[in-house]
Order: structure tokens, then C-alpha cells, then sequence
């Protein structure tokens, strides 16, 4: 499944988030992987997705401008192929 704005999305319940300097670390005990965040915005846009019933709400309560949307979009497509984040 591809992510959308309208996505409903969440942090998958095997992964646990480690603050890190640069953003966090996120490492899913079931598959085993392990996926540098780099940027902060990132990692707290992932924290909160649970919490609102779209991408482009979370994104929203986050106040990430409109133009940075597509990069965040991108972002979270990647973080589902490793299992980072699912939908909801």
C-alpha cells in the first residue's frame, strides 16, 4: 500500500524510537531493523500519527509548511516498505 495524505497512519507497534542528536533511531524487533530519523521533524510527525486520522492532519499539527508535504510524503512511503510505520 502506498501513503497518501489522507493515509491513516500509524508507528508500528513492534518499533520502538530512541531521541537521538540528529533525530532518532527506530528499530522494529520483529524484522529486526534498524532506520536512522535524521531529522527531527520527521521523528515527531511519526510520534503523533496515532493520534490524528490523517497524514496531512498530522502534518498539520505539527506545523509543517504545505511545500515541505511531498519530501514528508516521500519519507513515510519509505518508512512503511521497512515497516517503520503502517496504516492504520
Amino acid at each position: 500500500m502506498s501513503i497518501t495524505l489522507e493515509s491513516a497512519c500509524e508507528l508500528h507497534p513492534q518499533v520502538a524510537l530512541r531521541p537521538e542528536e540528529f533525530g532518532a533511531l527506530a528499530y522494529h524487533y520483529g524484522n529486526r531493523r534498524l532506520i536512522f530519523l535524521k531529522h527531527p521533524d520527521v521523528v515527531a510527525v511519526v510520534k503523533t500519527l496515532g493520534e490524528h486520522d490523517t497524514l496531512a492532519s498530522a502534518l498539520s499539527a505539527q506545523g509543517i509548511e504545505a511545500n515541505r508535504w511531498p519530501s514528508f510524503l516521500a519519507a513515510l512511503n519509505q518508512l512503511e516498505t521497512s515497516e517503520i510505520v503502517r496504516a492504520r
